[in-house]
């Protein structure tokens, strides 16, 4: 549960653009879309290692 802290000076405007700055660093929705189905542990693993692989890969195309 997010709680954002907010004064009787801030408007609402400000209190809902702390509370999307916090929503977005927290992961809600990443969370909920990876619980929406699952996946079964090799292959999160496998994926986990292709994008080890590609940014291996972009970093190396990216020094020459």
């Amino acid at each position: 549960m997010l709680i954002v802290d907010a004064t009787k000076e801030d408007s609402i405007d400000k209190a809902l653009k702390k509370y999307k700055k916090k929503y977005e660093k927290a992961g809600v929705l990443r969370q909920l879309r990876r619980r929406k189905a699952f996946a079964k542990p090799s292959v999160e693993r496998r994926t986990e290692v292709l994008k080890a692989v590609y940014r291996q890969q972009m970093i190396l195309e990216n020094k020459f």
